[in-house]
């Protein structure tokens, strides 16, 4: 084959190797061959590759610099420093996992803590289920069953409890109000029930409830929880003036006071309205008491307790 250059032709590079065999000769004009004898990949086809092939640079590894001479002395002194440092910042950070986590464990896992956040936390379907089931909960012992009818929207205290007991619990505070209303399985009977989330310590709680058990306030008509009316169910007309019977526990272990206050469906005037120790009563005579609606109110308040308290104690005690 004939080596020899084409006239026009760029003289080849000193030191440039040799044409590849075969290598078709350069067209006039072409670039000059790469110094050194490198040659550029040749290009494929469009169909050959799904996406374009990113570039590699011409130098993939680090250029090696002289290692110097290790000293003995040096070397395990250098050692020592880092085991003791690393040593030190081990101790450092598992002392404050454990501080951290014991602490926040502790925020976590306290039961009156998670009563105060229970309200915007948990369902509504969880605290006021849809059906509550009272078995034994009746008169002589006979079951009960509550459809809820409606949930009130959570609000404060000031517009939804009457004022002598919006005072009465004022040294705890008012954090929100839930309440929902529930008509028994023959629908001649309907109860609201409450909860009232407090702002207080455990030690205001515990003298609240001190003072509600000397003083019997849970007795008194004039502390009496209002009620939520429905419109266009059968709790339509129950009003003020329709309470026959309620009550109003307050708790300890969990910032919250239960109430619940029951009447007839019917809309019909209750002029000597009882509490539940006394309408639920052996000898108890009033046509509250004769109806039940004091074992409505103290059935559904029990239930909604019962289930408040379960459902903090599974909070506080889930794992985190």
């Amino acid at each position: 084959m004939d080596l020899t250059p084409r006239p026009g032709a760029a003289p080849p590079h000193p030191g440039a190797a040799p044409p590849h065999p075969g290598a078709a000769p350069p067209h006039p004009g072409a670039a000059p061959p790469h110094p050194g004898g490198y040659f550029p990949p040749a290009r494929t086809h469009s169909h050959a590759l799904p996406y374009p092939r990113p570039e590699t640079p011409a130098e993939t590894t680090t250029r090696l610099r002289p290692v110097r001479t290790r000293r003995p002395a040096r070397t395990a002194a250098a050692a020592a420093c880092v085991v003791l440092g690393l040593g030190l910042i081990g101790g450092a950070v598992t002392g404050s996992w454990l501080t951290s986590d014991s602490s926040a464990d502790a925020g976590a896992r306290n039961p009156y803590a998670t009563g105060h956040t229970v309200w915007h936390n948990v369902p509504v379907d969880t605290l006021f289920p849809r059906t509550l089931k009272g078995d034994g909960a009746g008169p002589g012992g006979a079951d009960r069953v509550w459809t809820r009818i409606a949930v009130a929207p959570d609000s404060g205290c000031t517009t939804a409890l009457d004022p002598l007991l919006l005072k009465t619990i004022r040294p705890v505070g008012c954090e929100r109000l839930l309440r929902a209303t529930y008509a028994d399985a023959t629908s001649s009977s309907v109860t609201t029930v409450g909860m009232i989330f407090t702002e207080g310590s455990t030690d205001a709680m515990r003298a609240l409830s001190t003072r509600f058990s000397d003083q019997h306030l849970d007795a008194r008509t004039d502390l009496m929880p209002r009620t939520y009316a429905v419109e266009d169910t059968v709790a339509a007309g129950f009003g003020d003036r329709q309470r026959a019977s309620w009550t109003v526990h307050v708790l300890t272990e969990v910032p919250v006071v239960v109430f619940a206050v029951s009447g007839f469906a019917d809309g019909r005037t209750v002029s000597d309205p009882q509490p539940v120790a006394k309408a639920i009563a052996a000898d108890a005579t009033t046509a509250a008491a004769q109806a039940g609606l004091g074992h409505e109110a103290k059935g559904i308040a029990d239930r909604i307790e019962r289930g408040l308290r379960r459902t903090v104690t599974d909070l506080s005690e889930k794992p985190r």
